[in-house]
């Protein structure tokens, strides 16, 4: 179980989320996650890759580029000249939620493909942020002219008011108004993209039952969003599977205060009873 010493990319990913949001960087925090599966993997590679890809695209713009000509220029030589593009055929293969994986085979998921071309457009001028938008992840871009939403997934495309409704009424349902839309493209802060890259590989992870990694993820999860009551209750609950009674007792009391109305609090406060006569039989 994760009670053990925290490890080189525990400690440094930590350091990193503590950060103020405009510091983090995004790209080294996906890439400390990957090293979770990769233990020897080498961030510094990959980052100059990435630094790479940067300065391949600066080349193909024009003098004085407008960031039209930039945001024209990434999606050219991500999706046209390199093929980066969407695992439909697999998606939930782990590697789609590492960023060495993406930059080795050059498919993902909405996430990590948004997480690259925010990355490698930081590093040509480009004030990229990502949406957390119902469906899966998005780009945006503030121009001139106004926001332009873009689908990483989709190779780089360009999304429109009505593309937008269209997606939100598909998860939604109902009407979907110009004001709803706008709500839903509220930017996400890098912690948010983080959480949201360790959710899919936690969520993997329990499908297919893999409960020392999952636990390993929700250890990052619960660091990244501390006040996040529902992370706090699955870890509490997988270390009561795992039989880890002690920690399963810190994390659903912890949980009980966080959220002391849930929906599930009743169950919960009985688990945490059978826990507290457990844990002094041990003692």
């Amino acid at each position: 179980m994760s009670l053990q010493e925290p490890d080189a990319a525990t400690v440094r990913f930590q350091a990193l989320i503590e950060q103020p949001d405009d510091e983090i960087d995004l790209a080294e925090g996906a890439l400390l996650i990957a090293k979770k599966a990769y233990r020897d993997l080498d961030i510094g590679d990959y980052l100059s890759r990435i630094d790479r890809l940067a300065h391949a695209v600066s080349e193909r713009l024009p003098a004085a580029a407008s960031e039209t000509d930039r945001i024209l220029a990434l999606h050219r030589y991500l999706f046209v000249e390199l093929g980066f593009g969407p695992n439909v055929e697999d998606y939930y293969d782990q590697r789609n939620s590492f960023l060495n994986d993406v930059l080795e085979r050059r498919v993902g998921i909405p996430i990590s493909l948004s997480v690259l071309y925010i990355e490698v457009g930081r590093r040509v001028g480009l004030p990229l942020q990502g949406v957390s938008f119902p469906g899966h992840f998005l780009v945006k871009c503030k121009l001139e002219q106004g926001v332009v939403v873009l689908d990483p997934y989709g190779s780089g495309t360009s999304l429109s008011l009505q593309d937008l409704q269209q997606r939100l009424r598909a998860t939604r349902g109902g009407e979907v108004s110009r004001a709803i839309v706008a709500a839903m493209l509220v930017a996400a802060d890098k912690k948010q993209i983080l959480a949201r890259m360790l959710r899919n590989l936690k969520a993997i992870y329990v499908e297919q039952g893999d409960h020392n990694r999952a636990l390993s993820v929700m250890d990052w999860i619960v660091s990244v969003v501390p006040g996040d009551a529902a992370e706090v209750r699955d870890r509490g609950l997988l270390y009561l599977q795992l039989e880890g009674f002690r920690a399963a007792l810190r994390d659903l009391e912890l949980y009980l205060a966080l959220a002391p109305s849930a929906d599930d609090a009743q169950q919960i406060r009985g688990r945490v009873g059978e826990l507290r006569r457990t844990v002094a039989r041990l003692n």
